[in-house]
């Protein structure tokens, strides 16, 4: 498990962010838990782009679903902070092999569109590939999102030929119909630095 601080890309720094990256610890799992629940589960009044309201019911996560992902081999949640340490979002890197699968992007609704999301999905590929030695990266969408597989696609992401219907097992909700279904992309990991 690794708690140390990112240091700040050439990327970051130029754009003059402000947000400090770093992995997650135990105690930030409450904020962690609120914040993907509210980016993939929102109330009607405050949804986001990233909404899965209409197609999934339930939560998206839960405590001890984040404290496990903590405790796993090669498995990362980063976190984008302001300076103060309050968390805008989130995103988990868990590498197998020579892949690292990216998931549970997260940005609170209220700072979606600001390009928050794009800047940790490149840190969460930074790390993939700096720390994991990962080749390759995967993640996973569900199919009917069409505006976040378009947002993937355009971040150079392309499908594999791999779907499957939606995993009631990973615990992330019951989707309203059993015609959803999950599309797996990937993308060549960025050449280390």
């Amino acid at each position: 498990m690794n708690q140390a601080k990112l240091p700040l890309d050439a990327d970051t720094i130029h754009h003059g962010t402000g947000y400090v990256f770093r992995c997650a610890e135990d105690g930030d799992c409450l904020a962690i838990c609120a914040l993907v629940n509210a980016a993939y589960r929102p109330a009607e009044n405050v949804a986001g782009w990233t909404s899965e309201s209409a197609l999934v019911a339930g939560r998206r996560t839960s405590l001890p679903q984040l404290q496990a992902l903590l405790q796993r081999p090669r498995s990362t949640l980063l976190l984008a902070c302001t300076g103060s340490g309050q968390i805008l979002g989130c995103v988990h890197i868990e590498a197998e092999q020579q892949h690292a699968h990216i998931g549970m992007l997260a940005v609170w609704p209220q700072q979606q569109g600001s390009g928050l999301g794009k800047q940790l999905l490149h840190q969460a590929e930074q790390w993939a590939t700096r720390e994991f030695g990962a080749r390759l990266l995967l993640l996973a969408v569900i199919q009917q999102r069409s505006e976040l597989r378009d947002y993937y696609l355009r971040r150079g992401y392309q499908p594999n030929g791999r779907r499957y219907p939606y995993p009631l097992e990973a615990g992330a909700g019951v989707p309203f119909s059993d015609s959803l279904w999950v599309e797996e992309l990937h993308k060549a990991a960025p050449l280390r630095a």
